[in-house]
């Protein structure tokens, strides 16, 4: 009796897979070179953008009004006189106080009635209410020039010169066009649907508009808010041309008495601009959060 020996084929070999030089790149990922070529345009830029700041304030460091033209004189003779006669000898808190009434003012009346606008024009069914966009729109193709002269008249009549209120409305008519047109379209993105939820509940259509569709729509509140401060701040020839008192110059006016026919005070003008951009840095601060959101995001969460 024979016996036959079966031969059992052994299990292939695992197949592992080759090992690969490096670690493998992943989706979405950036090469190095590629991450480092963005890093350093992104560096670029942030130095571009912080250069003038940095240069503005190096030539507020030096103590001749014609340092400007020799700046590499001022680092031997750096100093802090420059602030100390701004702050104590200029009427620079009396710029202050008027320029926070205004910009403050112009803000709250310009968002207040820039919202209202683009709520009215965004929901509402009224003859001519396409129209009325355009038409706020067309305002703005005005030059300066042409509109200070009437605008001058006007406020004369309604005896609003030299006065902070007339200065405040006459800040709005730029800025109110602007920001209904922005406001407009960040209601166009929130559902009616939420509108008509508020009226089951019984609110009216301000009730409505108030205690619902203005919390959605923060983020473009600060926008337009952000947009009205630094338009109102910077402004020159509304506020050059209906103030005539000299404490109730604005920081952008009063920055022009530094200059006169003859001569130019430059090193206490880039004191004073450096000290400007404080409240304008602290407003951007404290807005920031739902700033970026407003500009990046149109919609509703929920």
């Amino acid at each position: 009796m024979s016996t036959t020996t079966v031969e059992t084929p052994a299990p292939p070999a695992e197949r592992r897979p080759a090992k690969t030089q490096g670690r493998t790149r992943r989706r979405g990922e950036q090469s190095r070179a590629a991450s480092l070529a963005s890093h350093t345009v992104l560096i670029v830029a942030s130095l571009t953008a912080l250069f003038p700041v940095a240069w503005l304030f190096f030539l507020s460091l030096g103590p001749d009004k014609d340092d400007y033209l020799h700046p590499g004189r001022i680092w031997g003779k750096m100093t802090f006189d420059n602030y100390a006669f701004v702050l104590q000898d200029t009427s620079f808190f009396d710029w202050l106080k008027s320029t926070l009434v205004v910009v403050l003012g112009t803000t709250l009346i310009g968002v207040v009635v820039a919202a209202s606008t683009g709520y009215a024009v965004s929901r509402m069914r009224f003859p001519g209410y396409r129209k009325l966009m355009w038409v706020l729109l067309v305002t703005q193709m005005f030059p300066i020039a042409v509109l200070i002269v009437p605008m001058y008249q006007i406020l004369s009549d309604l005896q609003l010169i030299d006065s902070y209120l007339g200065l405040i409305l006459v800040n709005c008519t730029t800025i109110v066009p602007y920001c209904a047109w922005l406001m407009k379209g960040y209601f166009d993105t929130i559902p009616f649907e939420i509108d008509e939820a508020g009226r089951v509940d019984g609110l009216t259509p301000f009730g409505t508009f108030a205690r619902l569709i203005l919390p959605l729509a923060k983020p473009g509140l600060a926008v337009a808010a952000f947009y009205s401060f630094l338009t109102a701040f910077g402004e020159v020839a509304f506020a050059s041309t209906f103030m005539l008192s000299d404490d109730k110059y604005t920081f952008a006016v009063g920055l022009q008495t530094f200059v006169s026919e003859h001569d130019a005070q430059r090193n206490l003008m880039a004191a004073t601009a450096v000290l400007i951009a404080i409240p304008a840095a602290v407003f951007f601060y404290l807005v920031q959060k739902n700033l970026v959101t407003g500009l990046t995001a149109g919609g509703t969460k929920g």
